[in-house]
């Protein structure tokens, strides 16, 4: 990786090194943002990565030139919308800035929604066409993992339904994203294996999904060639700024790659946050070996480019031997990330399973599974993984 700041625009423009938070300042300018609202969550309040901003954007001014709100739940809700949306409008913002991992992200994004609209029936997104002249965005990820900073969504539980809806659209992308590595050094083990497993998961489901997209394709295979390099060089050492800058890469291109679609491991975990309050990248993690058998048993040879940017020799095996030897290795990937363990260890009982597997089915993520899927599939999934 560059040691030097590093600019592209693809699918916005992006700030990429160690000390690019830096250029926020200027960037502000560029954009006409003079009174930013900064959307975060309690718990990042607390970290370098948030007093970094704080120093960036000047301690002294926050409450005159910019304003923060940090009520983000870990998995957004919609009252961590429409709150940070009042603040907005009754602080006279110009534009959001939203840092943390992807739960502020995603709450910071769809906050804009609320301002240009507010009162809206979130329910109701998808019946409204013109989303145009949004607030402008910024985005920070602190994480490495949901890829929010380059997404076009917003995942958020609806008050209305107690279950996560995507609010999709274009004018949701950022004006800016800003990948700076420094800022997740902080990041406990735990979480940089967490948020990896979901970045792993997106490229890996991704690739397999049945979507004709061979720039995503391309994308994901790299990216899974980067996790496998990097991950658990930073969840070893959490100072290693090279392997937490190829990270914050990977989960970007894992988020570039979705725009293919996903699977069924999504369709898995999405419930198990909604219901079970699991972390979105573990219960990824937690059901991604199970998901990759399933599919792998229906579709053999699935898996043979997979193995093969994970950087296993499976050219030249049959079908169900690459798959299997990349199985197995991804197997033993996540458990020396500590991700090997049970549903079950995590809360999740079999009292859970029909609300889990209704969730799932409603899910729209298996719609584009590499191979088709019922609800006994599902079930049969959960159990596998519990």
């Amino acid at each position: 990786m560059s040691s030097s700041l590093v600019t592209f625009s693809f699918p916005t423009p992006t700030l990429f090194g160690a000390g690019a938070l830096a250029e926020l300042p200027g960037r502000l300018s560029r954009l006409g943002i003079h009174r930013p609202l900064v959307v975060t969550d309690a718990g990042l309040v607390a970290t370098a990565a948030f007093q970094a901003l704080v120093k960036t954007l000047g301690a002294s001014s926050q409450g005159t030139n910019w304003f923060l709100y940090s009520g983000v739940h870990p998995n957004p809700t919609e009252a961590d919308v429409r709150e940070p949306a009042a603040l907005f409008l009754e602080h006279r913002c110009d534009g959001v800035i939203a840092i943390g991992g992807g739960s502020a992200l995603d709450a910071g994004k769809a906050a804009r929604l609320l301002v240009k609209r507010p009162g809206f029936d979130l329910a109701k997104f998808y019946d409204e066409p013109d989303w145009s002249g949004l607030a402008p965005f910024i985005a920070i990820p602190t994480t490495a993992g949901t890829g929010s900073e380059v997404g076009r969504s917003s995942v958020i539980t609806l008050g209305a339904t107690h279950r996560k809806a995507v609010l999709f659209h274009p004018e949701l992308l950022a004006k800016l994203v800003i990948l700076d590595p420094e800022l997740t050094v902080g990041l406990p083990p735990k979480l940089t294996a967490a948020t990896g497993a979901d970045a792993l998961t997106h490229c890996i489901e991704s690739f397999t999904c049945p979507t004709f997209h061979p720039l995503c394709d391309g994308i994901a295979l790299e990216g899974i060639r980067l996790i496998v390099d990097a991950l658990p060089r930073a969840v070893r050492t959490g100072t290693d700024l090279d392997a937490r800058g190829k990270m914050l890469i990977a989960a970007a291109m894992g988020a570039v790659a979705f725009q293919k679609d996903l699977g069924v491991v999504h369709s898995l975990a999405h419930p198990l946050s909604t219901i079970c309050g699991l972390h979105h990248g573990l219960a990824n993690a937690l059901c991604l070996i199970a998901g990759l058998n399933f599919c792998a048993g229906r579709q053999p040879g699935l898996y043979r480019r997979v193995g093969t940017a994970c950087g296993l020799d499976v050219l030249k095996c049959d079908a169900a031997e690459a798959d299997a030897r990349t199985i197995a290795f991804l197997a033993a990937f996540l458990a020396d990330l500590g991700l090997n363990n049970k549903l079950r260890d995590h809360g999740v009982n079999p009292e859970h399973l029909d609300a889990l597997v209704a969730q799932a089915w409603d899910d729209p993520c298996h719609k584009t599974n590499a191979v088709p899927v019922t609800p006994a599939d599902l079930r049969a999934l959960y159990l596998a993984a519990l």
